[in-house]
């Protein structure tokens, strides 16, 4: 029975990782955390709003949800950018077949 463990394999017979798709996947792990947060921080700007209609949008909750909105567009929007981009690439990929054994 062949041995499951890379390392057992003779040196030629190894795949080597391609730089570009290691890098690709590190900015798709960048636009997936990217997303997460600005998401996350429109949710806590929503959250924040039911919460200041309900007591009569005290100052500091209103600027709380202004920061969270900002915060949000300026992370949210790279990483969906970012995130076509890594989509557009293994899309290009998979249609010539690159990367494939």
């Amino acid at each position: 029975m062949p041995s499951e463990d890379p390392a057992d394999e003779p040196r030629d017979r190894r795949r080597s990782v391609d730089p570009v798709l290691a890098r690709r996947r590190q900015w798709a792990r960048f636009a997936e955390l990217g997303q997460r947060i600005g998401y996350g921080l429109f949710g806590l700007a929503l959250i924040l709003f039911v919460v200041a209609a309900i007591t009569d949008l005290p100052r500091v909750i209103v600027n709380s949800i202004v920061v969270a909105l900002l915060l949000g567009s300026l992370v949210l929007a790279p990483a969906i950018v970012v995130g076509h981009g890594v989509k557009a690439a293994d899309r290009e990929d998979r249609e010539r077949g690159v990367g494939r054994n």
